[in-house]
């Protein structure tokens, strides 16, 4: 088992379909880049995972590097943390093996993505099924302590749990027991239309989004028919909702008191949205699109982060195949 005087150890992943939105920052990605200040933090790239829907070569590549520029130009130091590809890490898939050997189809069938893809009569590749397999590898590779999730999320840990467990029981002490941390639900993000941020409803806002781009999509927002002269109600307001996920207090009490004054459209709302996101991500965007312009910078950062992942999947690895009686992998291999 890893040393417990080690620090504690923080691990996040995010799939790379599409650029991250707001409801990836603040739902995931300020919370993982919050944690690195306090542990060792560990970010990958699930390229694997997104193979479940993806089907395009040059839209995978492409959104790996839109991850791996995100992360970087909102606050990622990669020489104090560890950012990579998933399928730079070969240990990973050896370890989903191994742990799926001890997993009852049971708790697979309780997954909720597997639950909701039969439900709808969805086709179910084996990548979907084994999903919550890999994604436990993910994180018993490298002895990971803390797992930062949403609530929707913490089922993934808890059958990281039961099959560490039960790996730990059929072969003596391996893992490390990993603990979700939850984070905060007024973290959820409203998307356009006010359902939660999401790329599946395509109701997201790309965190990088160009300022004209983003103008125009602040415009979809959905809002009521309220008429511009009369009082609105702030908290029936997906404008007002996000607003107040960037403005201080003082401002967000200002706009609560134009909503009730009346004579504030929401299209007044939505220009001062707009300029709040951009006066928060404005000096970030030039990072971002350095680093998208020159990718071999990019490929440098992820295959330094490869290599360092690998020093701990590779000693976490060796010991679940002594444990489980496979034995140490003959040198050079």
């Amino acid at each position: 088992m890893a040393e417990q005087t080690r620090a504690k150890r923080s691990l996040s992943g995010i799939k790379p379909t599409e650029s991250p939105h707001w409801g990836n920052y603040f739902g995931m990605i300020r919370p993982a880049l919050e944690l690195a200040e306090q542990h060792d933090a560990l970010y990958f790239i699930a390229d694997y995972h997104a193979l479940t829907t993806v089907r395009d070569a040059a839209e995978m590549r492409r959104n790996s590097y839109d991850v791996a520029a995100t992360f970087l130009a909102l606050g990622l130091d990669p020489t104090r943390t560890i950012l990579w590809r998933q399928s730079d890490v070969p240990e990973v898939t050896e370890l989903a093996w191994l742990l799926s050997c001890v997993t009852g189809f049971g708790l697979i069938e309780r997954a909720h993505a597997f639950k909701d893809a039969r439900a709808k009569g969805n086709d179910v590749n084996m990548g979907l099924v084994s999903y919550p397999v890999l994604m436990a590898a993910d994180i018993l590779l490298f002895d990971s302590d803390l797992v930062p999730v949403g609530k929707d999320q913490v089922q993934h840990v808890e059958m990281t749990r039961d099959m560490a467990g039960a790996f730990n029981f059929a072969f003596g002490d391996t893992f490390v027991i990993p603990q979700a941390v939850v984070r905060d639900s007024t973290a959820t993000v409203p998307g356009l239309d006010g359902r939660k941020m999401s790329k599946s409803y395509g109701n997201h806002i790309p965190v990088f989004l160009e300022e004209r781009p983003l103008k125009k999509r602040l415009a979809e927002i959905v809002t009521d028919s309220t008429p511009l002269e009369a009082p609105k109600n702030p908290d029936t307001c997906n404008v007002f909702a996000l607003y107040r996920l960037f403005a201080t207090p003082d401002e967000v009490a200002e706009m609560r008191e134009n909503y009730a004054r009346g004579g504030y459209g929401y299209g007044h709302a939505k220009v001062a949205l707009a300029a709040k996101i951009n006066a928060f991500v404005g000096p970030m965007r030039e990072r971002y699109r350095h680093l998208l312009a020159h990718t071999n910078e990019l490929d440098d950062i992820l295959r330094d982060g490869a290599r360092r992942a690998r020093e701990i999947a590779r000693g976490v690895i060796e010991r679940t195949r002594e444990h489980t009686g496979l034995g140490r992998r003959p040198a050079g291999l």
